[in-house]
């Protein structure tokens, strides 16, 4: 009868394996050669700051793009002609697309004794109001009770 188990030959690769994937040692590197310094070193100029246009230079260039895409002109070109990218053209006209709603909104403040005054008139048609609810709430509330028969 044969054997089952089958190690044997098993046993024999995985120790033949083992024998073989042995650690060895890595291999340096030889560095490359440095460069003679034939050319003393320039200093770095300076990064150029970025340009920041005015209030008024960027409504100037919105109204030429605006223009020119009225007269048929297609927005891209538009922008390119009015020297600007086409992200500053979208930044500038949500800046102003935001300082347009602030304006807006801004309007002048009401004198202290006005604001006082409709500060107390409010609070007394709030408390008229929720008088009025109650009231309404309570017909509802007996309604209901008369009937379920709870009365």
């Amino acid at each position: 009868m044969p054997d089952e188990s089958n190690t044997g030959p098993v046993a024999a690769a995985v120790a033949a394996d083992a024998e073989v994937k042995a650690p060895t040692a890595k291999k340096e590197r030889s560095r490359p050669p440095q460069k003679a310094a034939a050319e003393p070193a320039q200093p770095k100029a300076p990064a150029a700051k970025p340009r920041r246009y005015s209030d008024q230079e960027r409504n100037d260039k919105l109204r030429l793009v605006e223009t020119q895409v009225s007269e048929g002109n297609t927005l891209k070109n538009a922008i390119q002609s009015a020297g600007i990218s086409e992200q500053i053209h979208y930044h500038s006209k949500g800046a102003a697309r935001n300082s347009a709603q602030k304006d807006d909104k801004t309007t002048e403040p009401l004198p202290p004794s006005d604001e006082l005054a409709d500060l107390v008139e409010l609070e007394e048609e709030n408390q008229k109001l929720r008088k009025r609810l109650a009231e309404k709430l309570r017909g509802e509330n007996a309604e209901l009770r008369k009937r379920l028969g709870l009365d």
